[in-house]
């Protein structure tokens, strides 16, 4: 029997910056990179990430806490400028977790970690060096002191851009060179398959997350090529949703067209009715007439008389 090849995971790249950063040392590391901190201790930081939260298809990346922040670190390989949104899901999640235990109707204040969100992008879309996303960015009325606000911060870790942040995590800037590897493998005419083989094959020579790659190589490949495909399962459930859409609006359509000519048929008996009202108004006043005259006739003959 054939077998059936499972569909390309065209999010690879989200999947595997998990996969690398879900280790404490590598997750520290990218920290202290980002915040000029010195934590050498992996134990210090607690790892929270929402494994199971999933919202329309997405799920939190990496989430932990350290020194009193909660921090939320996403990965794009798409522009995504609702990830506040989706991060205002997430840390609501993360605090309804956090304080489960907690009585919310206490008089004493609950003390909560400080959130930060980060998204790192490494697509191929020309993005700024970093920006901030704002949730108040999405408000059908804009005002200036919104009564909520979410700031996300998102650093491009493309090639030639924040090296001096790259340079502080070398894990994250090798994960990058992976990257980009990969698509330079396919724009040389590589199968996504093959690109990804021989990128793994050629960071493990060159020292690129080497240790990481010799060590799950198998689970590297296999993640990266074969996995459900969820951007393909999304645009089939789109493409349904705008099918049923189109069926809707044809036959909405074909009702509006039912009542326009039934309110044009009312609108032509109407018409009728008030030309016979009409008529008969107007025979009834000769009628009247007649009778007035004839009525006079006889008076003016009694007069006579």
């Amino acid at each position: 029997m054939r077998e059936e090849k499972r569909p390309v995971n065209r999010r690879y790249k989200d999947s595997l910056f998990c996969m690398i950063f879900r280790e404490p040392e590598k997750l520290l590391e990218l920290y202290n990179a980002l915040n000029d901190t010195q934590y050498d201790n992996p134990e210090d930081l607690i790892v929270v990430t929402l494994e199971n939260a999933v919202y329309m298809n997405m799920k939190n990346d990496v989430a932990f806490i350290l020194d009193e922040r909660l921090s939320l670190y996403e990965h794009q390989s798409t522009v995504n400028p609702n990830m506040p949104l989706r991060n205002l899901f997430y840390v609501a999640k993360e605090f309804q977790t956090l304080c489960a235990d907690k009585n919310l109707y206490s008089s004493t204040r609950i003390l909560i970690p400080t959130p930060y969100f980060v998204v790192f992008y490494n697509g191929t879309k020309d993005q700024p060096e970093r920006q901030i996303l704002k949730l108040s960015d999405s408000f059908q009325k804009p005002v200036q002191d919104p009564a909520l606000e979410l700031q996300v911060i998102q650093y491009n870790i493309g090639k030639g851009y924040n090296e001096g942040i790259l340079s502080k995590c070398p894990t994250l800037g090798q994960y990058s060179a992976f990257v980009r590897k990969v698509q330079s493998n396919q724009d040389a005419g590589a199968s996504f398959e093959d690109a990804v083989t021989h990128a793994v094959d050629t960071c493990i020579e060159e020292g690129i997350l080497r240790e990481f790659l010799y060590r799950n190589r198998a689970e590297a490949i296999e993640m990266c090529i074969f996995s459900y495909d969820e951007e393909k399962h999304i645009q089939q459930e789109r493409d349904e949703v705008r099918k049923e859409m189109e069926v809707l609006l044809e036959a909405s359509r074909k009702r509006e067209l039912a009542l326009q000519k039934n309110a044009k048929r009312l609108e032509q008996a109407l018409q009728e009715i008030t030309e016979k009202q009409e008529k008969a108004l107007g025979e009834a006043e000769k009628v009247q007439q007649a009778l007035l005259q004839r009525i006079h006739e006889l008076e003016s003959k009694d007069v006579v008389s």
